[in-house]
């Protein structure tokens, strides 16, 4: 990665990439638990020569709280992607996407908590706008009661797991190099969905070639160009900036059911997704004129790892 690589261009491109997750998960015939672990264990595979050329003696400098923390952050995104994946069975792709974006919510204070991250109170306005808006963009789809619900529930659970993986990432990631850290915690993720799909007894094999094609996508393009990138960026920049921004995939998200699953865009959904843009856009200038990002960070050797 280009050590002048700009974190907010990062940003982007993860968030554009990880709207495409819950399309892919839609159009997979297979169990949750089954297509999260291929989409890391192809995650890894891709991972793996790199990680060996010019990653694997950074082993040996890892410190035990690093490991305990990324070993951490792999469990906490396996169940991320097993819960979520699972709503999708439950309720539409606006309300699943939508609840599991309501990030802002858990980082705010967990970076209060862990980091002593203070927000402005034009940053607090903004977020609690954006989240508003991404409540809006799914209003009429909510569901009261039955199955929604429940689909409701697994997904707002989905958002917690994964903030607690990004608020892990964000202290390994100063010490740790992205492949390195990345290939740890896939690692972690994929041996975590490994024994659960042991348990809960769900074959490995005999799905259509169509589903592996999307395995193989959800490997590439939202897990190693969209939640990669998200790793990388977080170096420079606080989980609250990254939870703000991924409330942009639901926008993105709709628009691809809208083309590919045939489900409506309505005007709350219009509504809340100009909302979202506007709030998510005034929350990033002010984060950027409250702190300057620092774009070169020098690994624990003192040299550029990236």
């Amino acid at each position: 990665m280009n050590k002048w690589f700009n974190p907010y261009v990062a940003l982007a491109v993860g968030v554009i990439t990880v709207s495409t997750s819950a399309i892919f998960v839609k159009l997979a015939d297979a169990p949750a638990g089954v297509v999260a672990f291929y989409r890391l264990l192809f995650s890894v595979i891709i991972l793996l020569p790199i990680f060996l050329y010019k990653y694997v003696g950074e082993l040996k400098d890892i410190s035990k709280r690093d490991w305990l923390f990324s070993m951490l952050a792999g469990i906490f995104l396996a169940f991320h992607f097993i819960l979520w994946f699972e709503s999708l069975n439950y309720t539409s792709v606006a309300s699943s996407t939508v609840l599991v974006t309501l990030q802002p919510l858990f980082a705010f204070i967990g970076t209060y908590l862990f980091f002593q991250e203070r927000l402005s109170k034009k940053a607090i306005v903004s977020g609690g706008m954006a989240i508003l808006g991404s409540v809006v963009i799914s209003w009429g789809d909510f569901r009261i009661s039955g199955m929604a619900l429940f689909g409701d529930i697994l997904a707002l659970l989905a958002c917690a797991l994964v903030t607690a993986y990004l608020l892990f990432g964000q202290d390994v990631r100063k010490r740790l190099s992205l492949v390195t850290y990345t290939f740890i915690v896939y690692g972690f993720s994929c041996i975590t969905l490994l024994f659960y799909v042991l348990a809960t007894g769900e074959p490995f094999t005999g799905y259509a070639a169509s589903d592996w094609g999307w395995f193989i996508l959800l490997a590439i393009i939202p897990t190693l160009l969209g939640h990669s990138l998200f790793n990388w960026a977080i170096r420079y920049i606080s989980t609250n900036v990254i939870s703000m921004s991924i409330l942009v995939e639901p926008i993105g998200a709709a628009v691809l059911a809208y083309f590919v699953l045939n489900e409506m865009v309505t005007w709350t959904q219009f509504t809340g997704g100009f909302l979202v843009v506007l709030s998510v856009g005034y929350f990033l200038r002010d984060n950027r004129k409250n702190k300057q990002v620092n774009l070169i960070s020098p690994d624990i050797s003192g040299g550029e790892k990236e």
